[in-house]
């Protein structure tokens, strides 16, 4: 199993494969701000084995839900809002993995698939 923990280790969670291609950075207002390159999880997958310090933060459609561990402030993972049946990951919480040597492609956030307007 693949563990993932906050800072502080308040936090933790599992899952059993992790696949460090679905890796991405995203460029919308948060996702900029915050730095983290999360990696796809299906909802399924994933288990919250310590986890009595998240806290929720959601924003505009209030659709994908954003965790983070209120004792250090690390963002540990997030229900997407373009696939409600993954999570993101953050690979930084990702024991064992080394972000300096990877190379993370962006995906366009800031004009999300969600927000078009019908034509």
């Amino acid at each position: 199993m693949i563990t993932a923990t906050c800072h502080c280790g308040a936090v933790v969670l599992r899952f059993p494969t992790l696949d460090v291609e679905s890796a991405r950075r995203c460029d919308c207002s948060y996702c900029r701000r915050r730095g983290a390159a999360p990696v796809t999880v299906p909802a399924d997958q994933i288990e919250v084995v310590r986890g009595e310090t998240l806290t929720l933060y959601q924003f505009n459609t209030h659709t994908a839900e954003h965790w983070f561990c209120r004792v250090c402030g690390i963002y540990t993972h997030h229900r997407r809002r373009s696939n409600p049946a993954e999570y993101g990951v953050n690979l930084g919480c990702v024991e064992g993995v080394d972000l300096t040597v990877l190379d993370i492609p962006w995906v366009d956030g800031v004009n999300h698939p969600s927000d078009a307007k019908p034509e």
